[in-house]
């Protein structure tokens, strides 16, 4: 099922797609939805920040379809990573490719709109004869595109001219960087010093602490990732032995409640690691 076509769809797939939903043209919105859950989109790629995709229509050969955003410079890009860099929140959750809710906020405060504010703002162009745009053809990319920000959000700032790896290389670096700035050296000596005592311990070994770590830990070094299978505890749980209308409804609420115990896990870690 894809993302636009259920309630619950994560805020930055939200603001994409309400600014589709915003077009007049309603009939033309339903076209171009339909196009997309029906797999009237053959291909779809990057070309650096641009998109160019292929859209079947009622011609045998699919038209043409390229999208993009006005891509941010290089010096705007670096004061926006380095922004992020400051606040261990949101390098954690980028680094578990989830998009921080307030991250609009190191856009602004470098005079930047992560999101585009009009259909104007998005740059696109279909080969097909019909001159209106967006046409049925550019919607089903738009919501395609909606789909691809569900499953990677990477894909909104590669819009703007930044890859995923190229964003969290930068964010590694800047946040090592902030580590050995604050008091680096001096926790190399401690754990140095550590090292050297366990190579002569002068007490037996303790099994009930031998997993106890003392000293602070450093945020630019962990990394909260979720599970390769993408599986909760939930769906490790199986099936709830409920009619299924209140199964459902009972799931519901049991995977908001999850979500919002997994995100405030990963501020507690933080809390602690930059303690």
């Amino acid at each position: 099922m894809n993302s636009y076509e259920i309630d619950s769809r994560e805020w930055w797939v939200e603001r994409w797609l309400e600014l589709l939903d915003s077009y007049r043209f309603k009939k033309r919105l339903e076209r171009a939805r339909r196009y997309a859950n029906e797999g009237n989109v053959e291909k779809i790629e990057f070309k650096g920040s641009k998109v160019l995709a292929k859209v079947k229509g009622s011609e045998a050969e699919p038209y043409n379809v390229s999208l993009s955003l006005t891509p941010f410079s290089d010096e705007d890009w670096n004061y926006a990573i380095e922004t992020m860099s400051e606040k261990a929140l949101f390098s954690a959750q980028l680094l578990a490719g989830e998009m921080p809710a307030n991250i609009e906020e190191v856009f602004t405060a470098n005079g930047l709109s992560l999101f585009p504010f009009t259909l104007a703002d998005i740059h696109s162009r279909c080969s097909c004869p019909d001159k209106a745009n967006p046409c049925k053809h550019i919607g089903a990319i738009y919501y395609q595109l909606g789909d691809r920000f569900s499953e990677d959000p990477f894909v909104l700032f590669q819009l703007r001219g930044r890859t995923r790896s190229q964003i969290l290389d930068a964010l590694r670096q800047l946040r090592s960087k902030g580590a050995g700035g604050k008091g680096g050296k001096n926790k190399k000596e401690k754990l140095g010093n550590s090292k050297s005592k366990h190579q002569t311990p002068q007490t037996p070994l303790d099994l009930a602490h031998f997993w106890l770590y003392d000293e602070p830990l450093e945020a630019a070094l962990v990394v909260i990732a979720p599970s390769p299978e993408s599986k909760t505890a939930l769906d490790l749980l199986g099936t709830i032995p409920l009619p299924s209308a209140e199964a459902s409804v009972v799931r519901q609420y049991l995977a908001q409640a999850y979500q919002m115990a997994s995100q405030q896990a990963v501020v507690t870690a933080l809390n602690r690691g930059d303690s």
